[in-house]
């Protein structure tokens, strides 16, 4: 099937599933992307001034540009949505592709996630069905385990923010699981000389800037790290647990039994139910389901629930990717919390 008419009836697929066509477009706003995602994140847009002085970029990422229109528009319903066209990222592989064509679905503002969740695999599914193969696998995930298991062990607060924050860049996050599990960026020295620069500066006009921070900003953060300090045992123990968890991948009937499994082992207070996730069958049509711990972590905006579905059609690796972002619309500007999930499909696969 030529990639026009494939497009064209994944289109029509999506429009007789109830959703709705929306334009997104081209060029955004560069300072949302960087507020939400880091000034780091530079390095894979492609911005530029235009002629009112105000930077922007080509959109990186369709969802992000989709979520910015729904905001601009001032939706406050429920929304079932469809788009196409390509999305701009520079790339960090030689064999990456700089420009991406994909169609993607979202619902934004439903009550009801845990019926969202199927419905958008569901509608992967159903896209994929355009396609001829005889086998697949979906792959499920959920980034909020991490963040409730992350909230529950026994290191300080700010590790805790820091892990979770950076659980999608998994070399820096495995980098502060070796800081986490030997203390090695802690020198006893200068950690003395920072304690008597403390007391030194608390007698000093707090209100006073010192790069870009108050003097009682400062001291409000050295006194938390020091009622809060980092010990090297409890370290060890934390970084065994997570490490252990990020290996679970079994079949799906099982993950729940085997997460409540390890958080019993763990002495973590945590229990999934089994309806927790959106599939708990081991096979939907001809696709062959598991749970992965660590999936999920290929994009920093998600916040629950993610999947992968992939199928092999005329040698070809084809998937439907996405999960659940709650927290990007807030990100860009809402003033309120607005739930969302969503998938897409790369045409350059």
């Amino acid at each position: 099937m030529k990639s026009k008419n494939l497009s064209e009836n994944i289109l029509k697929s999506l429009k007789s599933s109830g959703f709705d066509y929306i334009d997104l477009d081209t060029v955004i706003p560069t300072n949302l992307i960087l507020e939400r995602s880091g000034e780091s994140f530079r390095s894979l847009i492609f911005s530029f001034i235009d002629q009112n002085g105000k930077e922007i970029c080509l959109r990186p990422d369709l969802t992000i540009a989709s979520c910015i229109k729904y905001l601009n528009q001032k939706k406050k319903s429920y929304s079932k949505v469809y788009y196409n066209g390509q999305a701009f990222r520079k790339v960090q592989k030689k064999n990456d592709k700089i420009i991406r064509d994909q169609i993607g679905f979202e619902i934004i503002g439903s009550k009801d996630e845990k019926r969202d969740d199927r419905q958008i695999i569901n509608t992967g599914i159903k896209v994929l069905n355009k396609f001829r193969y005889k086998s697949g696998s979906i792959t499920i995930g959920n980034v909020e385990i991490f963040h409730l298991l992350i909230n529950k062990l026994d290191i300080p607060k700010r590790w805790k923010l820091r892990l979770q924050r950076h659980f999608w860049r998994e070399s820096y996050f495995n980098e502060l699981l070796r800081r986490l599990e030997t203390n090695s960026d802690v020198d006893e020295t200068i950690v003395e000389l920072d304690k008597k620069r403390y007391f030194k500066m608390f007698k000093q006009n707090q209100n006073r800037n010192i790069a870009g921070r108050s003097l009682r900003e400062i001291l409000i953060r050295f006194d938390n790290k020091i009622k809060d300090p980092r010990r090297q045992i409890k370290g060890q123990n934390v970084v065994k647990i997570i490490r252990e968890y990020l290996k679970i991948n079994c079949k799906m009937s099982n993950a729940a039994t085997i997460l409540n499994a390890f958080f019993k082992k763990n002495k973590i207070n945590l229990t999934v139910g089994k309806n927790y996730f959106p599939i708990t069958k081991d096979k939907v049509s001809k696709l062959n389901v598991n749970f992965s711990s660590s999936f999920g972590r290929h994009l920093e905006y998600y916040t629950g629930m993610v999947f992968k579905i992939t199928i092999n059609s005329n040698s070809r690796k084809i998937q439907v990717n996405g999960g659940r972002y709650d927290n990007l619309i807030s990100d860009l500007g809402s003033s309120k919390k607005i739930p969302a999930v969503g998938g897409a499909i790369s045409l350059n696969d």
